[in-house]
Parts: structure tokens; C-alpha cells; sequence
């Protein structure tokens, strides 16, 4: 019988790896629905509404304005970060909860858009700028870190609000920062009452709520409103009728029924319904064409936020 072929020892075998597993990158769109993209639109308005009133628009007001966007864009994923663990229960269809984006990568986002948005300003309006945006943020991470869920909750956001206006004034070559107070107590004021019924968004509430946000409402249309100041006035009188159609018809649908839908559609109107009060702000200051084409953002908020959340 034939002996046998002897066997050469082969290269030692090697068990396969398990492919190791990595986060994919988000995509576009859930980026967009994580930092609410459409409700942008309801920033550069501060800006623009801060720098008329403190002396008129120029060279600075748009990389100040692109500042505001980042540092919103970077408090709306702060916020859903900080919120994963409720959102799971009251909102798991968020990105984060759903787990289209992964807490790591929320957090990556909103530090990369505040340290985009303080740099940006730094840039473009120098060290005066760069005083208004560093407090801005700050307020931004403290509202979602802390305040949101606390009494002091809708005056952070106010703050916040009131300050992206008079980072636009901070811009100005020709007044001075408080020359945009007035402005940006008026923006504040309205935001707090965004504020005030977004607490109701999940839950629904009583009809007191929406009741009062809905006079304040009223109140500052009034404030904003300048009939007999030429066509500047008339402008800025009929942009805050506009505004306060806008808004208020909402509040009073969530007044007469105040469920979560009716909160909820009403806080959307606040936000979209900004660039009509931010219009009537920059008219009154005697930039009427300006303050139109700012109000005129306002369908397109709408429009985007149907298909991209804007609460």
C-alpha cells in the first residue's frame, strides 16, 4: 500500500472577526427635524429688528443674524440631549429617542453650533459682539441644562430671545446696544409666552393659559403699532395686526379648547408668527421695505414647519 503524501503545515487559520459595529452618520433630514431647521426662519428677524432700532442695518447684520441661527440651531439639539430620557416616554418619535440620532452625536452638534455661533460673531462684530453672543449662549445651555423644567424656565428663554436682538444691535455703526432695549423686551415678552404654553404641548391645560398669553399678545401688537408715523408706521401697524391675527387666533382656538394639539398648534404659531413682530419692529424704526421683506418669512416658516417640526 502506498504511502501516504505527507502534509505540509499550512498558514494557522484564523477565526473571522466580527465586523466592529460604528454609530452610522445621521442623515440630512434627521439633522434637520433634531435642531428644528424651519424655525431658523424666525431668527435673523432679531438681528435685523435690533440693528434698525439701534441706528440701521449694514455690513454686519447678516454674519450676526447667521450667528443667531447657529446658536438656536445649537440650543433646540441641546435641548433634545438633555431631554432623551423623557423624550423616550412623552416623544419617542424624536431623533434621538428614536434612535435615528445617538446622544453623542446630539451633543457633538449642539457644542459645534454654539462654538460656531460665539466664534461667527466674534468675527463679524468684534469684541462688542462677542460680549452679547458669550451671555447668549450661556443662557442657551442653562435653559436646557437646568431652568427648562423650573419657575424660572420661560424668563431664561425671554433672556435668550432679548439678547439675540441686541446681538444685532451690538452690529451697529451709528447708535448704541441700548437703543435696542425697547426691541428686545418686546421679543422677549413675546417669547415668554411661547414658553409659557409650550409647557402645555404634551399635556393640554386649562383655558386661563392661552386666556392670558392672548392679551399679552394683543398688548404688544398695540405697543409695536404706530398708525399715524408715516409709511413707516403704517407699515409697522399693519405688520402687528398681522402678527397678532396670527398668533392669537391660535390662542383663542386654545382657549376655547385647550388640549395638547391646540397647545401644541399654538407654540408653532408663536414661533412662525415672530417674523410679522420682528417686521413691525424694523418698521417702526423707519425701515419699512426691510421689515416687510422680515414678515415675509413667515408663510415659508409655516410652509417648512408642516413637513419639519418646529416644537
Amino acid at each position: 500500500m502506498p504511502d501516504r503524501p505527507e502534509r505540509r503545515p499550512g498558514p494557522p487559520s484564523r477565526r473571522p472577526r466580527a465586523p466592529r459595529w460604528r454609530p452610522r452618520a445621521p442623515r440630512w433630514r434627521d439633522l434637520a427635524e433634531l435642531v428644528r431647521a424651519p424655525a431658523a426662519l424666525s431668527v435673523p428677524g432679531d438681528a435685523i429688528a435690533g440693528a434698525a432700532a439701534a441706528g440701521g442695518l449694514n455690513r454686519r447684520t447678516a454674519g450676526l443674524a447667521a450667528a443667531s441661527i447657529c446658536l438656536y440651531w445649537a440650543g433646540m439639539a441641546a435641548n433634545d440631549w438633555a431631554d432623551r430620557d423623557l423624550d423616550a416616554v412623552e416623544r419617542p418619535e424624536r431623533p434621538v429617542p428614536s434612535g435615528r440620532i445617538t446622544p453623542g452625536h446630539a451633543l457633538a452638534v449642539a457644542t459645534g453650533l454654539t462654538a460656531a455661533g460665539v466664534g461667527i460673531a466674534a468675527l463679524t462684530g468684534g469684541r462688542r459682539a462677542a460680549a452679547v453672543a458669550v451671555p447668549l449662549a450661556g443662557a442657551i445651555w442653562i435653559y436646557d441644562l437646568w431652568a427648562k423644567n423650573t419657575a424660572a424656565g420661560p424668563p431664561m428663554m425671554a433672556l435668550c430671545r432679548g439678547l439675540d436682538v441686541l446681538l444685532g444691535a451690538s452690529g451697529s455703526e451709528a447708535g448704541g446696544i441700548r437703543d435696542a432695549v425697547p426691541a428686545a423686551l418686546t421679543m422677549a415678552a413675546h417669547t415668554a409666552t411661547v414658553t409659557l404654553l409650550s409647557r402645555r404641548e404634551v399635556t393640554g391645560g386649562g383655558a386661563g393659559l392661552p386666556a392670558a398669553t392672548l392679551a399679552a399678545t394683543v398688548a404688544l401688537a398695540a405697543a409695536c403699532a404706530k398708525p399715524f408715523g408715516g409709511t413707516a408706521g403704517r407699515t409697522a401697524t399693519a405688520l402687528a395686526g398681522w402678527y397678532a391675527t396670527w398668533y392669537g387666533t391660535a390662542q383663542a382656538r386654545a382657549a376655547t379648547e385647550p388640549s395638547a394639539n391646540r397647545f401644541r398648534a399654538a407654540v408653532g404659531a408663536g414661533i412662525t408668527g415672530m417674523p410679522p413682530l420682528q417686521g413691525a419692529l424694523t418698521a417702526r424704526a423707519g425701515a419699512p421695505i426691510t421689515g416687510l421683506a422680515v414678515a415675509a418669512a413667515a408663510p415659508l416658516a409655516k410652509r417648512l414647519t408642516q413637513r419639519v417640526s418646529a416644537t
